[in-house]
């Protein structure tokens, strides 16, 4: 099939399976008489694993050092490891998330207990004071 019938089949446009064919993810392409690439029917499972690894997070390098040329020989132990390793990666992100989620709600806490009769430029002293962030003396 042609580029076009391609990029209808996969959902992607023609410049973004160029650039996939660019990175080397895209192998099995042929050129016809006219110059015209010709996709066999397997690319639209290749772009379907390329766009699923992505969204799980997987960079493109990536997915080119696990995506086999053929897709019914897979290297299983290099697979497994691939993906136990962006396993830990989204945990170890998730503990990150939860830490700064936790640190803007606390900001949010302090921002918002400001005293009723504290102004806004010594409540934000207050404020930075409380985090650990010292901004020195107010000029006279």
């Amino acid at each position: 099939m042609r580029i076009g019938e391609l990029a209808k089949r996969s959902g992607l446009t023609t410049s973004t399976i160029r650039f996939y064919e660019s990175k080397g993810l895209l192998n099995a392409v042929s050129r016809q008489e006219n110059g015209y690439r010709a996709y066999p029917l397997e690319a639209v499972a290749v772009l379907a694993i390329i766009t699923n690894a992505q969204q799980t997070g997987f960079s493109l390098d990536e997915i080119k050092q696990i995506l086999p040329d053929d897709l019914r020989n897979w290297r299983h132990d290099e697979l497994i490891a691939a993906l136990r390793k962006k396993i830990a990666d989204i945990e170890s992100m998730e503990v990150r998330l939860a830490q700064n989620k936790a640190n803007l709600h606390n900001l949010l806490h302090l921002i918002d207990t400001k005293p009723e009769d504290v102004a806004c430029q010594d409540n934000a002293t207050r404020v930075l004071e409380q985090m650990g962030i010292a901004i020195g003396q107010k000029p006279r």
